[in-house]
């Protein structure tokens, strides 16, 4: 049986209720800073339910230090909560260490998500900061159940890349990757087909599933 991760480190917010940061000054605007304890799914439904339409995150999200179990527990419920805010288009201000030792590449697994206000990590940071704030847009990697199926849709290389499963373990995978688990807990075989399509980012022991599942279509599911 997989050992998911439900709750950790604290994650500390501030949040608001517009989009604008002129807005966010203006009376009644302000939910103030909170501390998110419980699991990473309730905490975005909260905040969503609040009125958050923008969020920051106190801590950078660090992928260098992911040796460390503390730090990697952290990375993996931050980048949660930023999926999940993602796929409500909410404006999450965040920050993002990668690996300097990473390949050039390696920010394209993330380029799904709302693109960081600082990156720290590529030799080129400042340019791959702008290409991934050019190439965002909502629903760019996202998976979905189906009747006996799950499926993801991937544009995150430019190119529509689908994922089709209609085995029974590897929606159970999901349901357990989707806020991290002991990578070791994950079924091999099925661990080795996400990893493979890149649909699974190891955060030292920890293995977390990248896709968001779809809140609301921006396109007719067709030209999906």
């Amino acid at each position: 049986m997989t050992t998911a991760l439900t709750t950790g480190p604290a994650l500390t917010v501030t949040a608001w209720r517009d989009y604008d940061p002129e807005a966010c000054g203006l009376p009644g605007m302000d939910l103030g800073e909170r501390e998110l304890t419980g699991p990473v799914d309730a905490e975005s439904d909260g905040l969503w339910e609040l009125g958050a339409r923008r969020v920051r995150l106190a801590r950078p999200v660090d992928l260098a230090g992911a040796g460390n179990p503390d730090t990697a527990e952290h990375a993996v419920r931050a980048l949660s909560l930023v999926r999940d805010l993602t796929a409500r288009a909410v404006l999450v201000e965040w920050e993002l260490l990668l690996d300097p030792a990473a390949p050039d590449d390696a920010w394209r697994a993330l380029g799904h998500l709302q693109p960081p206000q600082r990156l720290e990590g590529p030799g080129e940071a400042a340019e791959v900061l702008e290409s991934w704030r050019r190439g965002h847009y909502l629903c760019k990697c996202l998976w979905r159940q189906g009747p006996g199926f799950v499926q993801i849709r991937d544009r995150r290389w430019g190119d529509l890349r689908r994922f089709t499963a209609d085995e029974p373990e590897y929606r159970e995978a999901i349901a357990d990757l989707s806020y991290g688990a002991p990578a070791a807990d994950v079924p091999a075989a099925v661990l080795a087909d996400f990893l493979g399509e890149q649909l699974v980012l190891q955060v030292g022991e920890l293995a977390w599933w990248l896709p968001y599942r779809v809140s609301r279509w921006l396109q007719e599911g067709m030209v999906l």
